[in-house]
């Protein structure tokens, strides 16, 4: 039997020379995101440099294992679908105020029984999958795409809290990253083309080094091999803020369904089964708890991979998980993920644009399956108006309590998503509709 050797299959099995470049486009585009995370709540609750360095090799040993689950499964977890899981941003808030309140060890704590509860729900997404037609999905991961496009930008710019934001230097980075990657997509072909974010980001990395951006200093200061020590902070168990981190699981999940619409949508043009989006929640819930055993915060599915796949249309697994070895690589041997940390915000924002772009494309495409006329344009409307525009303007709900505000003011992510579920399911069917149903039941 002759091997598949397709980027774009599911099962393809491309040669190395063509796998491992694309393989490290998807961890190099979601490399600063997974670690970034752990450096602001270090930071938040005051610990050392060195304590700083043990969590970004925790953070990047457990996203390569998370990675493989979700690519590979085990049983009916994992979505067996290109997928790259990482530490999520969304998280942070909760666990920054969990932190104040009880220590690192009561966000580990909450975070490990939380993963558990998204695991529930992930087993049970079966009977409730009618609930998210594809123009459910495809609302949401369009509010996905456009709630990440400001973050895009600010990566352009140089990065939030960065002296020289906004400046020339950075723009002109981040431009040279995002023509490098536009040339080599649409005026090449074969594996320059389908290596167009990592061949952008090499080059965007090459040219900020006699620019000054990047200090290798901090390389000889990391060491050469080290294993991540579980439990090393220990674990707390807290009501309240396991309440706390449940809601925010149910956010993830959304977003979680959202990510595998968009994979399938983006690399294969058709719609996710129900088994792919059951085992992807399972895994993105289960990645959470071995995360809390590693000290890591709550994982997810990364939606700047997915804008990869819906720009590239590359589907195999076994490039994502070559990236996942990457990633446990870099976590045992310090010195390989500081340089790739050393990326400049601004390399990445060049080619995030595009990628977070992708997404909402991806989104469009799901929600024009149908005709976006009468009960389908009434709900993205509305849930995009009411979601979008809360994310857009937070200050809308000063007078809520400050758990409200971080759950429904954040993204508006969650709030388009609920809309969106509502409307689906209480606005009655157009009239063509119910008529060609009758018509098929007739036949």
């Amino acid at each position: 039997m002759r091997k598949n050797t397709s980027v774009y299959e599911l099962d393809g099995m491309p040669p190395l020379k063509h796998a491992l470049p694309l393989g490290m486009q998807h961890i190099l585009a979601m490399f600063a995101g997974n670690v970034a995370p752990l450096i602001i709540i270090a930071n938040a609750i005051k610990l050392p440099i060195e304590e700083k360095t043990f969590l970004i090799q925790c953070a990047m040993f457990i996203a390569g294992v998370s990675t493989l689950i979700q690519v590979y499964g085990a049983g009916p977890i994992g979505s067996r679908l290109p997928i790259v899981q990482g530490t999520s941003f969304g998280f942070l808030p909760t666990c920054i105020a969990i932190a104040g309140k009880y220590g690192f060890a009561g966000v580990l704590g909450a975070s490990f029984i939380g993963g558990f509860f998204e695991m529930i729900l992930g087993a049970f997404l079966k009977p409730l999958r009618k609930y998210f037609p594809s123009v459910v999905t495809g609302t949401v991961l369009l509010s996905i795409g456009l709630s990440l496009l400001p973050t895009g930008i600010k990566y352009f710019a140089g990065g939030v809290g960065a002296k020289d934001f906004g400046s020339p230097s950075n723009l002109l980075l981040g431009t040279i990253v995002l023509v490098t990657i536009l040339f080599f997509k649409q005026f090449t072909k074969g594996i320059t083309s389908m290596s167009s974010i990592l061949i952008g980001l090499v080059v965007g990395y090459i040219v900020a080094i006699p620019m000054g951006k990047i200090n290798f200093s901090t390389v000889s200061q990391a060491g050469w091999f080290e294993f991540p020590m579980p439990f090393k902070y220990g674990m707390e168990f807290h009501v309240d803020a396991i309440v706390a981190m449940l809601l925010m699981y149910l956010v993830t999940a959304v977003e979680t369904v959202g990510d595998i619409s968009g994979v399938t949508m983006g690399g294969a043009n058709r719609e996710a089964t129900d088994k792919e989006l059951s085992g992807g929640v399972m895994a993105d819930g289960l990645a959470s708890s071995l995360a809390a055993i590693f000290n890591v915060l709550p994982n997810t599915s990364y939606s700047q991979n997915v804008g990869i796949i819906a720009l590239t249309g590359i589907m195999s697994r076994f490039v994502v998980g070559l990236g996942a070895g990457f990633l446990i690589l870099a976590g045992l041997f310090p010195k390989v993920g500081t340089l790739v940390a050393l990326m400049p915000s601004s390399v990445l924002g060049g080619a995030a644009i595009v990628m977070f772009a992708m997404i909402a494309v991806s989104g469009i495409n799901l929600i024009t399956k149908e005709k976006l006329v009468g009960r389908n344009s009434v709900i993205v409307a509305v849930a995009m108006g009411l979601g979008f525009g809360l994310g857009s303007v937070p200050e809308a709900l000063a007078y809520f309590p400050e758990s409200v505000k971080m759950i429904f003011g954040g993204s508006g992510i969650v709030v388009t998503g609920i809309i969106a579920i509502t409307l689906n399911v209480i606005l009655p069917a157009d009239e063509e509709k119910v008529v060609l149903r009758n018509n098929a039941k007739a036949a």
